[in-house]
């Protein structure tokens, strides 16, 4: 596979390191201010959100993303509506030059590629990776640092009403997009369809959001106001956590460069990763995973992207993605195709 095929595939750029789930990387005045407001709003005195969060905090530390998923769980219970409430208070918010830059795009696309390369800042919880397939653009939600299973559905709806409301704001109209969900659908769907779309899809492979390409990149009105200089400032280093992803988007990024040099092996990972074998298993636990069911999702990722270009069929992208057997990539194959 050439090198532009991989790079079209794997559409952010290198990160600048990585974080873990308990590294102190965020700020208070970030995602913790935003998040005061909102129990505030609630009725929920600080003090009191502090204490329900078990955390020793005090406004003003750093925090990790286990503190950040500590202050979240008090406040996902405060109303049915609060993961989309949070998730249309959180964009572009105020966390420096990241949300500068995701204000100065001017389309749907632009924000997507944004928001991936800046989500140390801008998401540090899911990692947003854009791909354009059959004609629209998909943002896919992957996992940055690992979630508790229990807040995984509030904190995806969350994620995914952050950015479709966000868009929607900046191109003054809500867009139709397609909602894709990693479970089952909940027995009502009132507050998705209000607060997302109506077009929602459920026991899906993927936590994503969808729009036809052509009004992904309809130009939206400029805004006089934007910081020109905030992305050419990230990029040359001025915020160094905003270039960062989470160690399993890392994880990712190192399967990704095994499979295009021809394998995938998790001892090689652990090389890679810098860490002993046991080392890695460890942290794939601390993070709520495990080395296969990171590769099963790169690997289905890359498989519909390149069985829909020139020239590639089943037996070459089985090849390609490290399977032994062909027959054991189709009856994946099919598996992957029914549940998108």
């Amino acid at each position: 596979m050439s090198h532009a095929s991989w790079h079209a595939l794997h559409t952010l750029p290198p990160a600048a390191g990585h974080y873990g789930r308990d590294q102190a990387v965020l700020n208070w005045a970030d995602q913790g201010l935003l998040l005061a407001g909102f129990a505030r709003s609630r009725g929920l005195a600080q003090a009191e959100w502090l204490a329900a969060s078990r955390l020793p905090l005090q406004p003003g530390m750093a925090l990790s993303c286990a503190d950040l998923l500590a202050l979240l769980v008090p406040l996902l219970q405060l109303g049915r509506d609060a993961p989309f409430v949070l998730g249309q208070l959180w964009l572009p918010g105020h966390y420096g030059l990241a949300s500068q830059a995701l204000q100065a795009c001017a389309s749907v696309q632009q924000a997507a590629d944004c928001l991936g390369r800046h989500a140390g800042r801008l998401l540090p919880l899911l990692t947003p990776r854009p791909l354009m397939l059959d004609g629209r653009l998909w943002l896919l939600f992957t996992e940055a640092c690992g979630l508790p299973a229990a807040l995984r559905p509030a904190l995806v709806d969350l994620h995914l009403s952050a950015f479709s409301s966000y868009c929607n704001w900046r191109a003054g109209r809500r867009l139709p997009w397609q909602a894709h969900f990693n479970r089952t659908a909940p027995r009502e769907l009132g507050m998705h369809a209000a607060s997302l779309t109506p077009d929602l899809h459920f026991d899906c492979v993927v936590d994503a959001l969808s729009l036809p390409l052509e009004l992904a990149q309809q130009p939206w009105r400029a805004d006089e106001r934007c910081n020109t200089l905030a992305a050419p400032l990230l990029a040359e280093g001025a915020d160094p956590q905003a270039l960062r992803r989470g160690w399993l988007a890392g994880v990712h990024e190192a399967m990704l460069a095994q499979l295009e040099a021809g394998s995938a092996s998790q001892e090689d990972l652990a090389r890679q990763m810098g860490v002993s074998l046991a080392t890695l298993k460890r942290q794939f636990a601390q993070h709520g995973s495990h080395w296969q069911a990171e590769l099963d999702t790169l690997r289905w990722r890359l498989a519909t992207a390149l069985l829909r270009e020139p020239g590639w069929n089943a037996a070459r992208v089985s090849g390609v993605l490290g399977f032994v057997d062909p027959s054991n990539f189709r009856r994946s194959l099919r598996r992957w195709a029914g549940q998108l």
